[in-house]
């Protein structure tokens, strides 16, 4: 027979498993009227609507490889430049007006973590007024949205609607046997906490359950990254939602 102690133990695990996976299916279990702003931060992290991806350099593994259009540590736009702070900037700054320098090698620094939200979804849009996140990115009914966080403060620099007309030919939705999907537009979004970059999609193209799964691919400065969603598990009341 376990002692006291440990059958205390067994109970809490227990509870706490059990209330992670009640947690786990708040979409599935509960109306959007019902979430509490604990649940909805939890559809916000750890939902089919939301991703976690470390990119990878797109340069040959070299964070400041150099090549002609990109200045030091980022992609000279327009007077607008993406860089890394820590990853191949150099002092000074760049002839674009970019990030000054901080005398970082070519590959220091960690990469980022980066979270990507399905924010057009009607439990993601929801969650985040649940949960109080009053600067969420507005999202119109007639595209798809998918926003990028993580990036670190200072990482873009320059005019918002420069630095996402960069970004709009970087980015697609691929399903298998279908045509890319790319955005009809990308808006970035300065924040003191770091950017946000969000990708809209047109709804024009529809995306269904047929679809067994949608991969997200961009490429942000040095950055490229690709990752899945899959839209049979992306369901709330019955319903797909995108």
């Amino acid at each position: 027979m376990p002692k006291r102690g440990t059958s205390v133990w067994i109970v809490l695990i227990a509870a706490g498993s059990a209330a992670m996976t009640a947690g786990a299916q708040v979409w599935m279990d509960k109306r959007i009227a019902e979430w509490s702003p604990e649940e909805a931060r939890l559809v916000l992290t750890d939902s089919p609507w939301t991703k976690t991806v470390t990119p990878a350099p797109n340069e040959s593994g070299k964070l400041g490889h150099e090549r002609v259009g990109i200045a030091p540590g980022g992609i000279g736009m327009g007077g607008v430049n993406l860089g890394m702070p820590g990853m191949g900037r150099r002092s000074g700054t760049n002839g674009a007006g970019g990030v000054p320098g901080d005398g970082g090698s070519a590959d220091s620094g960690p990469l980022p973590t980066l979270t990507l939200r399905w924010i057009s979804a009607l439990p993601m849009s929801s969650a985040q007024l649940i949960a109080h996140e009053l600067n969420a990115p507005a999202v119109d009914e007639d595209h798809y949205a998918i926003a990028v966080y993580g990036l670190p403060s200072g990482f873009l620099h320059g005019d918002p609607d420069n630095l996402g007309a960069g970004l709009k030919n970087r980015a697609a939705l691929k399903r298998d046997g279908k045509k890319d999907m790319t955005p009809s537009s990308v808006e970035v979004l300065l924040r003191d906490d770091g950017p946000v970059i969000v990708y809209l999609f047109p709804r024009s193209t529809e995306i269904s359950r047929k679809d067994k799964q949608v991969e997200f691919d961009a490429e942000i400065g040095r950055l490229k990254f690709a990752k899945n969603f899959v839209p049979d598990e992306m369901i709330y009341q019955g319903k797909l939602e995108l």
